[in-house]
């Protein structure tokens, strides 16, 4: 090989080639040269396939988390950048031994091991757990108990997310509660934080008449996969994932960041006859957003390492400068649907297929009220018990009480539900009545009236520092006053939430109220006619503050106006979708004045 030449001029060279080595070795002299690794981990010269240079030396180069300078990182992910979350072992033992409370990077820490220290609203720690699909064992509900009653409250709480909660741990304690959870074969690493939330799934999955396919096995195997794959921890953002079996009752999936949804196809279509799943993206409804078809029909085997895949492509694009623009959403915003599944696609050795959404069979109808009261299996001789918890609230001798029926009339199995109920599955019908017995000497109900059957509601002021509204409370007596004056045979569901992060996820509720501040006091923002599902539609703001005081005699001029004027077989529901923001005041008006009138 012979050096370039340093005169253009000799040779057979046209004047274009001349002028383009010229250009060629000026180039080439003053460009610093440039060695990094594809996507593919192949070496290339090319600054455009790789990140970053690996030939320049490294204190010339910031450090950055997948492609973002540490410099421009928020708070958060700096903690994360410095050292995973999940090493941290160490400082809970430091905490528990002093006892002493963490301060803003311990607090946030231990959030990936499902402690969040609650101050001001508690001076302690709450711990939330991972359940996936919701299923528990009699064994696990009675630990739960005992833990309760040990360390915390003499409570456990029923979250949105079929999953649990213990509340008012003491940081001296926090160690030793970990290390009974894990005894008891459950975990809550991931639980909290920049995390994959507790997957839900179907809460009659594999005994659903319905369903399409028994959905559990997918959220076992996903937190199988995660519990091993420690990159699958510090996202962004939190992150949803539900699993639907196209069953009579709904998971909410469209409310996930991603939904999976099975579907049947029929012969005759442009794809072979049988059981997928959809996958719905960017569902986040305190952002009055549903989560939308995005085009893929996936085969049942799939659906755990494309859900890998989602959310490695996630973690490695999402905007870690700005906590409040790194959901999911925001990122397919920038992108574009195309784009994010390029991504994905990517990531995978196996195609996915692209299909319309109009080749699968239409979802069979949802029956609203299936999470509660008694119903048959699809097992003959089989029924499930769906037994209400208002708002969640389950005393440890009423946990304890369902732990032994479901060992005595069962298989010693609880489900839980994302309305904060749980229910009980295998129960033979010989001994029906006598599991209902049993529930009722414990305190609790199979059925609930209309309204307190579907209310859901946050934790409110009494226990989380956002909240503005004592959330359960006042949700619990609105559901029993309507239900009392209001017998309807429609269900109705009740959402109360304390701040607009939406927890209980006031948008989709029949009657959605977020708490607010008026003049200093507790009162709410009062929308009607949201729904999921069959049903999906936000609901419309009717006021956009209203003191609590005034909230339960304008619910009363709705119900009562609904009372004597729906259709027949109208529900609440459509009832309030049918009339104008405008008429619906007017019936909240009506009562009020007829009250002070009768006064």
């Amino acid at each position: 090989m012979t050096d370039a030449p340093s005169d253009l001029t000799t040779g057979d060279f046209t004047d274009e080639q001349k002028q383009y080595l010229q250009g060629f070795f000026a180039g080439a002299t003053q460009r610093m040269p440039f060695v990094g690794h594809t996507g593919a981990g192949a070496l290339t010269n090319d600054p455009t396939r790789a990140d970053s240079n690996l030939a320049v030396a490294t204190a010339d180069v910031e450090p950055t988390v997948w492609g973002t300078p540490v410099s421009d990182l928020c708070a958060e992910e700096v903690w994360k950048y410095e050292r995973n979350p999940l090493d941290c072992w160490d400082d809970l033992l430091r905490h528990a031994a002093m006892d002493s409370v963490p301060d803003a990077e311990f607090r946030y820490r231990f959030k990936s091991f499902g402690l969040f220290h609650v101050a001001p609203a508690q001076d302690s720690f709450m711990l939330r757990m991972r359940v996936p699909g919701g299923v528990l064992t009699s064994h696990q509900m009675r630990g739960l108990a005992k833990m309760a009653e040990q360390w915390g409250c003499g409570r456990i709480d029923l979250t949105t997310r079929a999953n649990v909660q213990l509340r008012e741990l003491q940081p001296r304690n926090i160690v030793d509660v970990l290390n009974t959870i894990q005894k008891l074969g459950m975990s809550s690493r991931g639980s909290g934080a920049d995390n994959l939330r507790n997957f839900t799934a179907s809460p009659i999955s594999g005994f659903d008449a319905q369903e399409l396919i028994d959905v559990q096995p997918f959220a076992d195997a996903l937190q199988n996969y995660m519990s091993n794959s420690r990159d699958m921890f510090g996202l962004p953002r939190k992150f949803n994932i539900a699993f639907d079996n196209g069953g009579s009752i709904s998971v909410l999936a469209d409310t996930n960041d991603i939904g999976f949804t099975a579907v049947r196809v029929a012969s005759g279509r442009s794809v072979p006859e049988g059981v997928y799943f959809r996958v719905l993206l960017c569902g986040i409804t305190g952002h009055k957003q549903f989560a939308s078809d995005c085009g893929l029909l996936l085969l049942p085997d799939q659906l755990v390492a494309v859900a890998a895949a989602m959310v490695r492509v996630f973690a490695e694009h999402g905007d870690r400068t700005d906590r409040k623009k790194a959901r999911l959403k925001y990122l397919i915003d920038r992108w574009g649907v195309p784009k994010f599944l390029e991504e994905v696609q990517k990531k995978l050795d196996f195609p996915v297929i692209h299909c319309d959404a109009a080749e699968c069979e239409p979802r069979g109808p949802i029956d609203r009220a299936g999470h509660l009261g008694a119903h048959a299996q699809s097992q003959d001789g089989l029924h499930y018990m769906g037994i209400t918890i208002p708002v969640g609230w389950l005393p440890t001798e009423q946990a304890r009480a369902l732990a032994d029926v479901a060992d005595r009339f069962s298989t010693g199995e609880l489900r839980l539900t994302v309305w904060q109920n749980l229910l009980i599955p295998n129960i033979a019908a010989a001994d029906l009545e006598a599991a209902k017995a049993a529930v009722r000497e414990a305190g609790l109900e199979y059925e609930a009236g209309r309204v307190l059957s579907g209310t859901v509601a946050c934790t409110g002021s009494r226990g989380c520092r956002f909240a503005m509204t004592d959330t359960k409370a006042h949700a619990l007596e609105i559901a029993r006053t309507l239900d009392t004056m209001f017998p309807i045979d429609s269900p109705v569901n009740l959402h109360v939430t304390g701040c607009p992060n939406s927890c209980a996820q006031h948008y989709i509720g029949d009657i959605g109220l977020m708490g607010v501040k008026v003049n200093g006091g507790e009162g709410y923002q009062v929308n009607l006619g949201g729904s999921a599902d069959n049903d999906q539609g936000m609901a419309r703001e009717l006021f956009p503050a209203m003191p609590y005081a005034e909230v339960i005699p304008a619910l009363q001029g709705v119900f009562a106006i609904y009372q004597q004027r729906h259709e027949a077989s109208e529900s609440f529901l459509e009832f309030t979708r049918r009339h104008a923001v405008e008429e619906l005041r007017s019936m909240c008006g009506q009562q009020v004045l007829s009250q002070g009138d009768a006064a």
